[in-house]
């Protein structure tokens, strides 16, 4: 068996954190040009994503029926299936909702954001989450001010991205400046 050293592996943790930051921050350039795709994209994904999971609790449901899940995963299941299927025929009344869902996402995600800057504080690059929570803050706030418009979504959802790209791009090159000094 091929024994790996802990610092290789940090370092090569370190390097795939770089790049995921630097796609994230490419994709969400990409959703601030092009906002109305990237909501329909988020809209289709989000209805697949839910008929998959419906389809899974309906196959749960019938694989452990003899513990008396069943009529649950059925109810559960064919409930993520309506739903799917109505955020891919109803895209436009989906988006709206998906907006507003989408502002209590970001404003749970402000809070985390803080709450982890404040717990990694010591640590370079800290601040940078601190940053991304204020962003996506105002965002979400945003969100509430315009809730009804089609572009929000995609473009908020690239800002997010953007400036979360950033932030993890920001502690990955001090945690790099960090695990360069082990030997």
């Amino acid at each position: 068996m091929n024994a790996t050293s802990t610092p290789t592996l940090a370092k090569r943790a370190v390097e795939w954190s770089v790049v995921l930051s630097i796609a994230m921050i490419l994709a969400g350039i990409v959703a601030i040009v092009i906002p109305a795709a990237a909501g329909i994209t988020v809209t289709v994904l989000a209805g697949w994503l839910l008929i998959f999971s419906g389809i899974a609790h309906l196959i749960f449901g019938w694989e452990r029926r003899s513990t008396g899940v069943l009529p649950w995963e059925l109810l559960v299941g064919i409930l993520y299936i309506i739903i799917g299927c109505y955020l891919l025929f109803h895209i436009s009344a989906a988006l709206a909702a998906l907006t507003v869902v989408l502002g209590i996402y970001l404003f749970a995600e402000a809070i985390l954001d803080f709450l982890l800057s404040y717990r990694l504080h010591p640590l370079p690059g800290s601040g940078w989450l601190a940053i991304d929570g204020l962003i996506t803050l105002v965002l979400a706030l945003l969100i509430w001010r315009t809730w009804s418009a089609s572009w929000v979504v995609g473009a908020l959802i690239g800002i997010s991205i953007l400036f979360s790209g950033i932030s993890r791009l920001m502690l990955s090159l001090a945690a790099r400046r960090v695990v360069a000094n082990v030997p």
